[in-house]
C-alpha cells in the first residue's frame, strides 16, 4: 500500500509571527509535523547583535508556544521542526528538555549542526576561499567589517537524519525555509538525496507555507476578496511521495487558499525560474497549480535537478550605529518645508554624523477636508560609526519647534529616540558545501551523518533562463491602474528587491506581457535605477522582476522606509498604464 502524504502544519512564518499559531495548530486539523520558521535575514542580524549583548541566540518565545501543547504533542505523536534555534540550537534545546524533563515526558529533542562557519572564516581565507559577495564580487577579506556571524543555509536531510534516529523535536539553526518542509517529507518517505524531482516538489510546498498566512490570504493584493482576513489561519502542506502537494488549511480558521494566494507565495523572494535549494535546483517554471476543492491547491509533480556545488552563507557585521525619529509637517508648501528641515538638521549635524536622511512619505490632499489629509510624516535617520556622535541627534531635532518650518510637530503620544541602535550589515556570500559539516545531534551527544546527492549541479544547470523581451506591441487602451487587472508580491533577496505580478484573468496574460517589458518597468519604477532583470512563468500568467540593488546592502542596513521590499509590488500596481486594447 502506498504510503500517504505526510500533513505538515505551518506554525510561524517569522519571528514575531501570532503568538497562539501552536495553539491554533493543535485545536485544527490533524497534522503529522508542526513547522515553525522563525529566521530571515533581517531577523539574523538582529538575532546576532542580541547575542554579542549577551542574550540567548535562539528565540525564547518559542518555547513559551510549545510548553502547554508538550504532553499533547507526545500522545499525538507530532513531530516538531523549527530554526528557532537560531545561533543557539543546543542552548535551546537544553531549556526545551528541562521543561520536558518537568512535565514528566520522554520527547527526545534531536538538533541539527554545521550551519555555523564563523569560527571557520580565517580557515577559508587562508585555504583561498574568497567568499565573494553575491552581488558584487568582491572577497570577504575587503569587506572592511569584523564579522560577528557567518552561517550556511543547509538543507532538509540533517532534519530527516534526525527524525529517522527518533527525535520527536528538532531545532536548527540557518536552515533554508523551505527545508524545514523537505526534510520531514524525506523522512517520512523514505527519499534518498537523488530523488530530485521528489525533493523539488517537497521544496516547493515548503516555499509556499513557510511564510504562514502569506498562503492563506495575509499580504494579498486580493485580500478583499479572502473570507475571515481579518484572523487568517496557518497552512497546511500535504506532500506526497512523488513530491506533488496540496496546499490547505485548519477548516476552523479564517482564509482561504486559492490559486492566486499560493501563486503569490510561488512568487515571492526568488530570483527567478530556477529556485536553488541545498537539496536540489527547483525549476519554479513546471509547478502546476489546480483548485482542487475548497482552500485546496494542488501543486503537480514539479522538476527538479541536482543541487548547486556551493551553500550561500549569510555573514554579519556590525557597522555603527543609527537613530531616527517621525516627524509631520502640514500644506501648504510642504516640499519647502521638508527643504528646510533637511537643511537645518545637517547644518547641526554635518560633521557628526555619516548619513542624514529625511524622507517625507506621501503627499497632501488639494482643499484637504481634515487636518490629517493635509499632513505628511516624515521619517529622518541618521548613522555614525560611533554611538556618542548619534548623541546630538535628538537634541537637534528637538531644538527646531520654536525655529523650524511653521506646524513643526511629532506625535505627542510616541516615545522620542535618544539612544542610537547597532547597525549590522548583510554579506551573502558561497562556500563549496563539501566543506560544510552538515550532521544531526541526538539527545544523548550522538552524531548522525547526512546523506549527500551522488553529483552536483553544473553552471548551466543553475543559471538562470535568458527570456527575451516580448515582440508584441505596445498596448494602446484608455489608462487603468495596473492593479485592477493584475495582483503582486514583493519581498527581498539580500540587497535585490523581487517582484511578481500576474494576471487574475487568463485573457490579460498577453497583455501584461507587453506592460511590463524591462523598460516600461524601469519607467514605471525609477527607483530601481534601470537594474531590472526579467523572466516569464506563462503557467502562472506571471512577469517576475528582480530590482538589483534597490536594497543596497540588505535589510538590515539600508536606509529605505520600506526597509526589505514589502510594499514594491503595491506601489507598481498604483501605476496607470496603457490597458488592453
Amino acid at each position: 500500500m502506498a504510503q500517504r502524504p505526510v500533513r505538515i502544519g505551518n506554525v510561524s512564518g517569522y519571528l514575531g509571527d501570532r503568538f497562539t499559531a501552536v495553539d491554533e495548530a493543535m485545536a485544527g486539523d490533524p497534522v503529522d509535523v508542526l513547522m515553525g520558521d522563525y529566521l530571515a535575514e533581517i531577523t539574523l542580524a538582529a538575532l546576532a547583535a542580541a547575542a554579542g549583548r549577551g542574550k540567548p541566540g535562539y528565540v525564547e518565545y518559542a518555547l513559551d508556544q510549545l510548553t502547554p501543547h508538550l504532553p499533547e504533542i507526545a500522545r499525538r505523536g507530532i513531530r516538531v521542526v523549527t530554526n528557532a534555534g537560531g545561533f543557539d540550537p543546543p542552548g535551546m534545546a537544553d531549556e526545551l528538555r528541562d521543561r520536558i524533563a518537568d512535565a514528566g515526558l520522554s520527547l527526545r529533542v534531536a538538533t541539527v549542526a554545521g550551519d555555523g562557519v564563523h569560527g571557520r572564516l580565517d580557515e577559508f581565507h587562508t585555504d583561498g576561499h574568497g567568499m565573494e559577495h553575491l552581488d558584487t564580487g568582491a572577497p570577504l577579506k575587503d569587506w572592511g567589517a569584523r564579522p560577528i556571524a557567518a552561517n550556511a543555509y543547509l538543507g532538509g536531510f540533517g532534519i530527516a537524519a534526525a527524525l529517522a534516529a527518533g527525535a520527536d523535536i528538532v531545532i536548527t539553526g540557518r536552515v533554508t525555509d523551505a527545508s524545514l518542509t523537505a526534510g520531514p517529507a524525506a523522512w517520512w518517505h523514505g527519499w534518498d538525496p537523488d530523488e530530485f524531482d521528489a525533493l523539488a516538489g517537497a521544496v516547493t510546498a515548503g516555499h509556499v507555507i513557510e511564510c504562514g498566512a502569506h498562503a492563506t490570504g495575509g499580504n494579498f493584493s486580493g485580500f478583499r476578496t479572502i473570507p475571515g482576513i481579518t484572523r487568517p489561519g496557518f497552512p497546511i502542506g500535504e506532500i506526497a511521495a512523488d513530491g506533488s502537494s496540496v496546499i490547505t488549511k485548519h477548516a476552523r480558521d479564517g482564509g482561504a487558499v486559492t490559486v492566486d494566494t499560493v501563486t503569490a507565495q510561488l512568487l515571492y523572494e526568488i530570483q527567478g525560474p530556477r529556485y536553488l535549494n541545498p537539496d536540489v535546483t527547483v525549476h519554479l517554471d513546471t509547478a502546476a497549480l489546480t483548485q482542487e476543492g475548497p482552500d485546496r491547491v494542488a501543486i503537480g509533480p514539479v522538476t527538479g535537478s541536482p543541487p548547486p556545488p556551493t551553500a550561500k552563507v549569510a555573514v554579519f557585521a556590525p557597522i555603527g550605529y543609527e537613530i531616527s525619529t517621525m516627524l509631520f509637517c502640514t500644506a501648504p508648501d510642504v516640499d519647502g518645508k521638508v527643504a528646510l528641515l533637511r537643511d537645518q538638521l545637517r547644518a547641526a549635524l554635518e560633521g557628526h554624523v555619516d548619513q542624514l536622511d529625511v524622507t517625507p512619505l506621501g503627499v497632501a490632499a488639494v482643499d484637504p477636508a481634515t487636518q490629517w489629509e493635509a499632513t505628511v510624516p516624515i521619517r529622518v535617520i541618521a548613522t555614525a560609526r560611533e554611538k556618542e556622535p548619534l548623541r546630538r541627534f535628538a537634541p537637534a531635532v528637538g531644538s527646531l519647534y520654536l525655529q523650524g518650518f511653521p506646524g513643526f510637530h511629532h506625535d505627542g503620544h510616541a516615545p522620542r529616540a535618544s539612544e542610537p541602535w547597532p547597525r549590522i550589515e548583510y554579506w551573502p556570500a558561497l562556500l563549496e558545501s563539501a566543506l560544510l559539516d552538515h550532521h544531526a545531534v541526538l539527545d544523548d551527544g550522538s552524531r548522525v551523518e547526512v546523506p549527500r546527492a551522488s553529483r552536483t549541479a553544473t553552471p548551466e544547470e543553475t543559471a538562470q533562463p535568458a527570456h527575451p523581451e516580448p515582440d508584441l506591441p505596445a498596448p494602446t487602451g484608455s489608462p487603468v491602474e495596473l492593479g485592477t487587472l493584475t495582483y503582486a508580491r514583493a519581498g527581498d533577496k539580500g540587497g535585490n528587491a523581487n517582484v511578481g505580478v500576474w494576471a487574475t484573468d487568463p485573457e490579460h496574460w498577453e497583455w501584461l506581457r507587453a506592460t511590463l517589458t524591462t523598460k516600461r518597468a524601469a519607467e514605471l519604477l525609477p527607483e530601481a535605477g534601470g537594474a531590472i532583470v526579467r523572466h516569464e512563468f506563462p503557467h502562472l500568467r506571471a512577469v517576475h522582476l528582480v530590482l538589483v540593488g534597490l536594497l543596497g546592502s540588505g535589510g538590515s542596513a539600508n536606509l529605505r522606509v520600506d526597509q526589505i521590499g514589502k510594499s514594491v509590488g503595491e506601489y507598481l500596481r498604483a501605476k496607470h498604464v496603457p490597458g488592453p486594447g
